[in-house]
């Protein structure tokens, strides 16, 4: 797995998102009201909404196409629906944002 810096936490508002796009697809990096770092496919598995541009509250996003929660930490849905997405490891130093990913990184968003 490579480390690949992608911005600071400023760079993303709290309870925000930001997207970003690699050879794995886009990925979409959220900030929690509690400073907590999260990355998770940027793709609702229900019907393909961007998970990044959904509300974040408490560790989870909800869809903004059809209103699935999805949880920041396990990536499984939450309540009655069913389905996941694929978490993305995620290290945050001096404020720095690092995603783990298996290859090079192409581009922010």
């Amino acid at each position: 797995m490579n480390w690949h810096e992608i911005g600071t936490i400023e760079d993303i508002p709290a309870r925000g998102a930001r997207c970003v796009t690699t050879p794995q697809g886009r990925i979409g990096v959220f900030r929690t009201a509690d400073d907590e770092i999260y990355a998770i496919e940027d793709h609702c598995p229900h019907r393909g909404g961007p998970l990044s541009q959904g509300i974040v509250h408490g560790n989870a996003v909800t869809c903004p196409l059809h209103n699935w929660v999805f949880s920041l930490e396990t990536g499984k849905a939450l309540g009655a629906d069913e389905g996941s997405v694929k978490t993305i490891p995620v290290r945050v130093i001096d404020g720095r944002i690092l995603l783990g990913l298996e290859r090079a990184l192409m581009a922010a968003e």
